[in-house]
């Protein structure tokens, strides 16, 4: 075997743990943040230190045989000690620092009788993928593996269980983290089962040393995709939601630039469309050209447009918000026209001025745009005449 799942698997969690050390190293002294980091590290260290060419390597080094084994489930004890603090900070309550000094002490208990009974076993043969089953009748090296292998068995239960079970009372980007982290514990719980049910073939005279080197590697990768997924899922959730309203305000804003666009063009005010960005880059790009008209456009803007126009279309629904797109479309539209034609900039009346003061919002951009996709429908009236009724080229006569 090449442990090509062992390592896939690694660099999959130690991927997770480097997402989430910035926020580790902001907030230093957070016990849950402490948790998550630490199963992603010990999973992956016990994934690296599983695999067999890895095995060969240290029990090659260090000169004694099979002295990776030890070490690959003092690993796997430490993520299960780290397993359930980690459950212990999800519950909280009044005793969680009790909580979590019971299971730190019980995990280390195990890690001693791991290297007590390996240090009194006699394993002389080197075995990188099968030394669950072969040794399992052999004195104390047994003890050690069935140790091992209830600790880790105890942890994913215990894990899957809390996080099933509170998964049912959330909603959203948590309760799919949650689940997707009981799969994975099941999965983990699985590979457990499957080394259990060998070793216990074994003692009984049977060889079935195909479940602890094929089906348990198997379940322990799937566990630990489905857990780093999970562990992943309320970091990336809230950047997905925030691209995908971005994604739909730049459609928004869309026929309101290209209301704009021989403005934008002729005047040189819009930078390069921006390549592989994100959608919220690709918002602030459009937002950015938009502004940038607008600004040109200030001192052709006509107040008595604006306030006509308001006034007709609030008259109509006594809605301010849709009175005040329509009045902005209105404005927009008439600046667009005289700027194109090449007429002087608006000259105000005496008592008036002009909406220097009065700058789009981004909420309003969006409800202008609605109007000149004509998706806002304008009562026909007065000012009628002067609000789009659909898709406007700029530049239009």
């Amino acid at each position: 075997m090449n442990g090509l799942i062992n390592y896939v698997s690694c660099g999959v969690l130690w991927l997770g743990l480097v997402v989430k050390a910035p926020d580790l190293l902001r907030h230093r002294r957070d016990p849950y943040l402490r948790a998550i980091c630490a199963v992603l590290g010990l999973a992956g260290l016990c994934f690296l230190l599983g695999a067999p060419p890895t095995v060969g390597a240290v029990n090659r080094l260090s000169g004694v045989p099979n002295l990776a084994a030890p070490l690959t489930y003092a690993a796997i004890t430490g993520y299960c000690a780290a397993s359930q603090l980690l459950v212990v900070h999800w519950r909280g309550g009044p005793r969680v620092r009790r909580t979590a000094r019971r299971w730190t002490l019980a995990y280390a208990v195990v890690l001693v009788g791991i290297a007590v009974t390996f240090a009194l076993g006699d394993a002389p043969v080197e075995r990188r993928t099968d030394l669950d089953t072969y040794y399992a009748t052999t004195p104390f090296l047994a003890q050690m593996i069935v140790l091992y292998l209830v600790a880790h068995l105890t942890a994913a239960t215990v894990t899957t269980v809390s996080a099933l079970r509170w998964a049912r009372r959330v909603r959203g980007g948590l309760r799919a983290a949650l689940t997707l982290i009981g799969a994975g514990s099941l999965c983990g719980a699985g590979y457990s089962v499957a080394k259990l049910v060998a070793v216990g073939a074994r003692w009984s005279g049977r060889d079935w040393s195909a479940l602890g080197t094929t089906l348990s590697p198997a379940a322990a990768g799937l566990g630990a995709l489905l857990t780093v997924v999970g562990v992943l899922v309320p970091l990336v959730a809230p950047r997905a939601t925030e691209w995908r309203r971005a994604r739909r305000t730049y459609a928004r804003l869309a026929p309101l630039e290209r209301a704009l666009d021989d403005l934008l063009t002729r005047r040189a005010l819009r930078l390069p469309r921006p390549r592989f960005a994100s959608p919220t880059t690709r918002l602030m790009w459009r937002q950015t050209s938009i502004h940038n008209a607008l600004s040109h456009l200030d001192a052709y803007f006509d107040r008595e447009v604006y306030d006509r126009t308001r006034a007709d279309v609030l008259a109509a629904t006594g809605e301010p918000e849709p009175a005040e797109a329509a009045a902005w479309a209105a404005v927009i539209t008439a600046a667009v026209r005289h700027e194109a034609a090449g007429r002087g900039q608006y000259a105000p009346p005496d008592g008036t001025g002009r909406l220097r003061d009065r700058v789009p919002g981004p909420a309003v951009l969006g409800r202008i745009a609605d109007v000149l996709a004509g998706a806002a429908p304008v009562p026909a009236g007065p000012s009628a005449a002067a609000v789009p009724s659909g898709t406007t080229k700029a530049g239009a006569a």
